[in-house]
């Protein structure tokens, strides 16, 4: 009798665990609004999130100007993309954050240095209005979590004050959620995770190096990762969130997620493997908010498929995973 009201108990605790996870889906923007026929193959993942990711343009690491919301980039990033895909996602009962981000030709963000105090303080500004134009819209459209920067590791380290004053500004425009996702390798560097309300993580953490790891062998590798996600969390008494997280269907996927190459050899197993591993360690977590896949894109009987070697599970065995996962 004691052995079955134990069983009980943990099935509850792991059934609880899983209950408000954030079973998220990166969702890539496109040159065309965001229609239901889009949105059926996300809701049949069984995805309750989705993250929406307007980017903005720096032409390099010293550039103090943020281009964004412009004329020549996709509908789906625009203002006009963004108010529509959220209309989309809430009338099916998916979540939303809000993720807007750099991307800068040539160049990491996490390596965006400017050379004079000026030049700091124009391009502080320029972002605080990049980020403030989304919060707006955030704030108009119900949405739920807005990421307020991506790996921005110098940035950040640098230049602490500008952080927390631009925190005090969107919390005066925005009433939701707030998180910061920053890089696997320097996330404990943020200095105001604890004026937000999650820890946000892009999630490329380095696992075995083998060609096809089983998923033991992953579970035993985050071993090292995760007792100090997990002290972190505690410490700050905040959960973890995996802003980003995914895998490459190819060979020796888990060595370095974060290396995308489109010469390396499919291999649908590794992949598979990968995130069965990921979800297994993780999930069932009560310090662990969930996550977001990456990533997902409209055009769904288009892309993925036995023969791609991009980050998408789409129309590949290991989507059957994270529906099961994400149930």
């Amino acid at each position: 009798m004691k052995k079955t009201y134990y069983l009980v108990f943990l099935l509850f605790t792991f059934c609880a665990s899983q209950e408000n996870k954030i079973n998220g889906i990166s969702f890539v923007a496109s040159n065309t609004l965001t229609s239901q026929k889009e949105v059926i193959p996300v809701l049949e993942t069984n995805a309750n999130w989705v993250t929406l990711m307007p980017f903005a343009f720096m032409k390099s690491l010293q550039d103090t100007t943020i281009h964004f919301n412009s004329k020549r980039q996709w509908i789906g990033e625009r203002k006009e993309g963004i108010e529509h895909a959220s209309g989309i996602f809430h009338n099916n009962k998916i979540k939303i954050m809000l993720k807007p981000q750099i991307w800068i030709h040539r160049g990491f963000t996490g390596h965006i240095e400017m050379k004079t105090e000026k030049d700091w303080q124009t391009f502080e500004e320029n972002y605080a209005q990049f980020i403030l134009f989304y919060a707006a819209i955030a704030q108009e459209q119900n949405i739920e979590l807005l990421c307020i920067g991506t790996e921005l590791n110098s940035f950040v380290s640098q230049r602490p004050q500008f952080w927390n004053q631009l925190i005090q500004r969107i919390r005066k425009i925005y009433k939701g959620q707030l998180t910061y996702a920053e890089n696997w390798d320097t996330y404990q560097n943020v200095p105001f995770f604890s004026k937000l309300d999650y820890i946000g993580i892009d999630a490329y953490f380095p696992l075995a190096n083998e060609q096809t790891p089983s998923v033991e062998l992953l579970e035993k590798e985050w071993n090292r990762h995760k007792s100090s996600m997990q002290s972190f969390a505690e410490k700050l008494k905040k959960k973890v969130l995996f802003t980003e997280y995914g895998y490459q269907s190819t060979d020796y996927t888990t060595h370095e997620p974060w290396n995308f190459s489109k010469e390396k050899k499919v291999n649908l197993v590794a992949q598979t493997n990968a995130l069965t591993a990921l979800y297994n360690e993780f999930w069932n977590e009560d310090w662990f908010a969930g996550g977001f896949l990456w990533k997902w894109f409209d055009a769904n009987e288009q892309v993925g498929g036995e023969n791609d070697s991009d980050y998408t599970v789409q129309n590949k065995p290991s989507l059957d995973v994270v529906k099961r996962f994400y149930k």
